[in-house]
């Protein structure tokens, strides 16, 4: 007997709810990503961000020379042997001149901070330097957004405000040069504005002080010293310096040394360089992306090979960065209503790192191109998906499952049950029409049998030859339609569409054939009539899947085969063959041999019917063929 199934009226409804949802989460991932790009940065992503983008920093920087600049350190050699900063005007103003006449320089950038006049020489020799050579000294700009300080700091003479830049940094204060210093054409801004992590990552390029625009320290000296202005740049505001080249990239002399005039002439002829100190004692060290206590001297020499790669052609190209994360986001974003229904949870997991790991490779190269793109974000969509979207899909798949299993347990093999469960079929019981083979087998002379029987031993015999009939259709894929008190209805391709059903379906018949006489004969043995199975069995298209009312249902196949497999079995009656086969099945067959009864008229068939038999199921009455055909092939003669 069936055992009826409750289902759902609202099923359709179920399955749109579900990729409705699906579709919400993915679009839920794609804002999270457009979000991160373009709205202001909350700390973790600023956080994260950045030290994705200083991992790539650390692998790709590079170690090979700058033949560009020079970097001339007052160090702590330079102190010892000299004396205690600050030192004289004269010896400052030597140091320039040796640089510029003797060494040759192409331009000399000075990182030191002079606010007051010492009355001595020295500072006209330097002013002069300044004003007519190519020096540029450099003025500090105080960023004070927070208003920590009671009073802004103003301490000199500001000088060498440009025209021809938007926008910049605000500054709220400044330490600039004494007078004649602040004459020079071009003056550099050394201020700094560390990230929230107290990391230096970015310079303001132009900063501005009451309406007027002053450049950094490497922009002024490019361009005072390299015969071109350099006023067609990107980032009128904070600019990421490059750190391409490690510190141990720059040529580092000691300015004793350069004083002394003990370095080869033609390391220093047609470089830039700098001047400033990386002695502890002197204050200026700054964590950067590189190292956690560097020169501040060293983020100007990086600066200043960022704009010489820049206005050499050599800087990469722009990419639009944050287009492409949200573009990627969108790919991995399409998995969840495209990939995930058809995957496990632990795929799913797994296409998701596998996105991660391509995203790391084309961030690596999209940072080179883009510094302002959050390389994180597909990241936090990813993160979102595995959080949300898996659990979600597989709860799913455990609703589902479940009711698979509790309506397939009773019908299918567990190897059919499996395969739907991995299928990309949203519900495989909804009715199809397929390619099936309908087989149908009952006992012959039931009510004899039990009748001469108690209750027990006939529920015993029921049960043990239903077991005859259930096994073999199970072991080969069928389905287990119903139950007919002494007999089954089954059939095969449905649910799942089977290439051989044909052939199972007979491959099937053979083995109850086999099993009810083995059960038969043990029967026999203690002292019961025989038994005999009549099995009926016809192919062709049918209706197959859960039918009924949203009271009640059951999963069945309906169709004109269904019909001629009963009537087939019926006829076994009539024959002494026990299994009889219609033409449907013999013309799908490839692997059985068959013996042609002849033509029958059907009960509810207008038409004659050609029968067969399986010509290896012939019981004793049987006659056996002359020349048997294999496959689809009949052989016989009428009935």
């Amino acid at each position: 007997m069936a055992v009826p199934l409750q289902k759902s009226a609202a099923a359709p409804h179920v399955a749109y709810r579900a990729a409705l949802a699906r579709w919400l989460i993915a679009v839920l991932a794609v804002l999270l990503t457009a979000g991160l790009q373009w709205l202001p940065p909350n700390h973790l992503s600023f956080v994260a961000n950045e030290w994705l983008r200083d991992a790539f920093l650390r692998v790709q920087v590079s170690s090979a020379a700058e033949p560009r600049v020079l970097v001339v350190d007052i160090d702590e050699a330079s102190l010892a042997r000299l004396g205690p900063w600050p030192w004289p005007r004269e010896r400052l103003a030597d140091m320039v001149e040796i640089l510029l006449s003797h060494y040759g320089a192409r331009g000399v950038g000075l990182d030191i901070l002079l606010p007051k006049e010492t009355g001595t020489a020295g500072d006209t020799r330097l002013a002069l330097l300044a004003r007519y050579g190519p020096v540029v000294p450099a003025q500090a700009f105080d960023f004070d957004l927070a208003g920590a300080r009671p009073a802004p700091v103003r301490d000199g003479v500001l000088g060498g405000a440009v025209a021809g830049y938007a926008g910049g940094v605000e500054a709220t204060g400044y330490i600039a040069n004494y007078a004649a210093l602040a004459q020079a054409p071009h003056i550099g801004a050394i201020g700094f504005i560390p990230d929230p992590d107290g990391t230096l990552r970015r310079v303001p390029m132009i900063s501005r002080y009451q309406g007027r625009a002053y450049p950094t320290l490497a922009l002024a000296l490019i361009n005072c010293c390299t015969g071109k202005q350099q006023l067609e740049l990107d980032d009128t505001g904070l600019a990421r310096v490059g750190f391409a080249r490690d510190w141990n990239a720059y040529t580092v002399v000691s300015a004793a040394d350069i004083l002394d005039q003990a370095i080869d002439p033609a390391g220093v002829r047609g470089r830039l360089v700098l001047v400033g100190s990386s002695s502890l004692g002197m204050g200026d060290r700054v964590a950067t992306p590189l190292a956690a206590s560097r020169p501040g001297l060293g983020v100007h020499a990086a600066m200043l090979s960022t704009l010489l790669d820049r206005q050499a052609g050599g800087a990469p190209a722009r990419w639009p960065g944050a287009w492409l994360a949200l573009g990627w986001a969108v790919l991995t974003a399409l998995l969840v209503p495209l990939a995930f229904p058809r995957l496990s949870a632990l795929a799913s997991v797994a296409l998701l790192g596998v996105s991660s790991i391509a995203w790391t490779g084309l961030a690596w190269l999209a940072c080179s191109h883009d510094p302002d793109f959050n390389a994180v974000a597909p990241y936090a969509s990813n993160l979102l998906l595995l959080a949300v979207a898996i659990p979600y899909q597989w709860q799913l798949t455990q609703r589902r499952s479940r009711h698979l299993l509790s309506t397939l347990r009773q019908y299918v093999a567990p190897a059919v049950v499996a395969e739907l469960l991995r299928s990309d079929l949203e519900d495989p019981l909804q009715p199809r029409q397929l390619e099936v083979t309908t087989l149908i087998a009952d006992m012959e002379g039931y009510t004899a049998q039990v009748e001469a029987l108690p209750v027990e031993e006939a529920a015993r015999l029921t049960r043990d030859f239903l077991d005859c009939l259930t096994g073999p259709v199970i072991e080969r894929q069928g389905t287990l339609d119903k139950y007919t008190g002494d007999g089954l209805v089954a059939f095969f391709g449905a649910p799942l569409p089977l290439e051989r059903h044909a052939d199972l379906a007979l491959d099937a018949a053979r083995a109850i054939l086999e099993r009810v006489g083995a059960y038969s004969a043990m029967r026999e043995r203690a002292g019961y009539p025989p038994l005999r199975v009549r099995i009926g069995i016809e192919s062709g298209l049918a209706m197959a899947g859960d039918f009924g009312t949203s009271f009640r249902s059951i999963y069945t196949a309906v169709g004109d085969s269904v019909n001629t497999a009963s009537r087939l079995e019926q006829a076994a009656r009539d024959y002494p063959h026990d299994v009889i086969v219609g033409p449907g099945t013999v013309a799908r067959a490839r692997e059985h041999r068959f013996l042609q009864l002849g033509e029958r008229r059907l009960r509810g068939k207008e038409q004659l019917t050609t029968v067969f038999t399986l010509q290896d199921s012939m019981n004793q009455a049987g006659s056996t063929p002359a020349n048997p055909i294999p496959g689809s092939a009949i052989t016989g003669t009428s009935a």
